[in-house]
């Protein structure tokens, strides 16, 4: 298997959790300047309480609902619904395998 850090397509912040929610903090905080609103007029038009927007662009902590209601009203929901997807295939060979095996219902236990 390949090493995914050895491989110069990706930066070692991509793997890191707490930059992660800093950079989505960042990028939020941007497009509500660009939306000319303020934290107080975020606050309102997303029903997340001023504090918790002020805490999520200070110190990147927020609540997953309150994250998509930020996202909502900034009109930033897209990113959110490829979330987890199962990559079903790369190719068509992987099409044909998974024809002639069963697929998990359950994961295993431990």
């Amino acid at each position: 298997m390949d090493n995914i850090i050895a491989n110069n397509e990706y930066v070692l912040d991509d793997f890191n959790p707490p930059e992660i929610a800093r950079k989505i903090s960042l990028r939020a905080r941007e497009l509500r300047l660009a939306k000319n609103l303020t934290q107080e007029a975020l606050a309102k038009r997303s029903g997340v309480s001023l504090g918790s927007l002020k805490r999520f662009e200070t110190s990147y902590e927020i609540s997953l609902k309150h994250l998509l209601q930020l996202a909502l009203a900034l009109d930033a929901l897209d990113g959110f619904h490829d979330l987890f997807q199962v990559k079903l295939y790369d190719n068509l060979d992987q099409v044909i395998q998974s024809t002639k095996k069963n697929t998990r219902k359950r994961g295993r236990n431990g």
